[in-house]
């Protein structure tokens, strides 16, 4: 009996330090509507809708999937084209792609969620946690002959902050704007974005703490593997592997239910494909540098903070809508108010670039100088996208959100991105 009363107790204990806390403010989950209930022009929206079938009708993109929510209820939420040309599968608004670098912004939130707890500062240094990463150095010389290199001792330590900023002077390998870190972060082993591999997040992270910088820590921006350094580090903190803590503190809290690392199999089949122009026919993309096919196949162990991430329009669109709510969905308290407004706020100064955007502890944010440019949204806008063609913008001012699910490489004639955004905020009615 008092084994059974002991482990009652461990397992109370585990629940009230994962389970989320209640609000006494309470928004409901998205639901449909009629646009004009929410100010939307339905003419306007109904141009939105005839710009994307001529899109496909010209063969600009295989398929995708648009949405559009203002004030928490859906206006727009329409699946165009295929999800696989060569099968004839048609979109469907459920329809699951990989959101690839979205994943960073759910990232960084648990990450935040932890920070509330009190578990640590921003501007710790992640050597404190992870201490692979003591004493940082800095790419001094490489010889492109033979893939050696020097280095010489960073002035910084990388912290937390830095982490989520893109500002510790990590690299991205594979993607990476220089040919020198491409070449070292390969030498490494170094796992980018997502594999079929036997391999942890744990273990690459530890790989990835061993190489050189582009810069001092928190003096440049440079798009990085951050977000995978910070995934591992949710698990350090919290105990937990990181896609049991997406899952128990944001994803089922939010009744996210199609968003995975690693799709259930009874889902496989909404799983949209990679697709890419050849010979004028809309083919599956290849095995490359990565397999398309990782969120149902191979070991299914790497959980990408950075890029790792498919989900659907409508869960995403949840997502976003808890933020616009400052933190709260269904009576749910994921983040503060006063956190959020943290996270909105311009974390990187003026190293993001251009007077436009600037960049936040989860997010690009959207200017004064970008709101006046027009065609972006509000002051205060956040955004950003993944490396299969995907988009989203939510505009607190507004209280908007957009996203838009494609899912193709190579070179595309697609024009649809820009216009989306564009026509959206063109629909405002009231």
């Amino acid at each position: 009996m008092k084994n059974l009363t002991t482990l009652f107790l461990l397992t109370l204990l585990t629940f009230s330090a994962t389970a989320q806390t209640k609000s006494v403010q309470t928004s409901p989950p998205l639901s449909e509507a009629q646009p004009e209930s929410v100010g939307m022009s339905p003419e306007r929206l109904a141009k939105i809708d005839a710009m994307f079938k001529k899109a496909i009708q010209e063969d600009k993109l295989p398929g995708a999937v648009a949405l559009i929510a203002r004030n928490g209820k859906i206006v727009f939420h329409n699946a165009y084209g295929m999800s696989d040309n060569a099968s004839k599968k048609t979109m469907e608004k459920n329809t699951i792609f990989r959101i690839a670098s979205q994943t960073k912004a759910i990232t960084s939130t648990a990450v935040m969620m932890l920070w509330e707890e009190g578990r640590f500062k921003l501007d710790d240094p992640i050597s404190k946690y992870i201490p692979e990463f003591e004493n940082p150095q800095i790419l001094d010389a490489f010889n492109e002959a033979d893939g050696t290199y020097t280095t010489k001792p960073a002035e910084n330590e990388i912290t937390i902050r830095h982490l989520l900023t893109h500002t510790s002077g990590l690299g991205y390998g594979v993607i990476d704007g220089d040919e020198r870190f491409q070449n070292i972060y390969k030498k490494a082993g170094i796992t980018d974005l997502y594999t079929t591999e036997s391999i942890s997040i744990g273990q690459s992270v530890k790989k990835l703490a061993k190489l050189p910088l582009h810069h001092d820590p928190g003096t440049a921006y440079v798009y990085s593997e951050g977000l995978d350094v910070l995934g591992y580090f949710i698990e350090v903190i919290s105990g937990m592997p990181f896609n049991q803590f997406l899952r128990t503190r944001i994803f089922s809290p939010l009744g996210m239910d199609d968003t995975w690392f690693y799709l259930p199999k009874e889902k496989h089949d909404r799983l949209v494909s990679v697709q890419q122009k050849t010979d004028g026919k809309w083919q599956k993309y290849p095995v490359t540098f990565y397999d398309t096919d990782y969120p149902i196949k191979g070991a299914k162990s790497f959980f990408s903070g950075g890029a790792g991430l498919s989900s659907t329009a409508k869960d995403y669109a949840t997502f976003l809508q808890m933020y616009l709510n400052n933190g709260e969905l269904n009576g749910t308290r994921i983040l503060s108010r006063t956190t959020v407004r943290s996270i909105m706020g311009n974390q990187s100064g003026d190293l993001f670039g251009g007077d436009a955007k600037d960049y936040g502890l989860a997010f690009g944010i959207l200017t004064s100088r970008g709101q006046d440019l027009g065609g972006e949204g509000s002051m205060g806008t956040f955004e950003w996208g993944g490396y299969f063609n995907t988009q989203y913008f939510a505009d607190p001012e507004e209280n908007i959100i957009g996203i838009l699910m494609k899912q193709t490489q190579g070179d595309v004639d697609d024009q649809t991105g820009w216009k989306f955004r564009q026509m959206v905020f063109a629909a405002v009615d009231k």
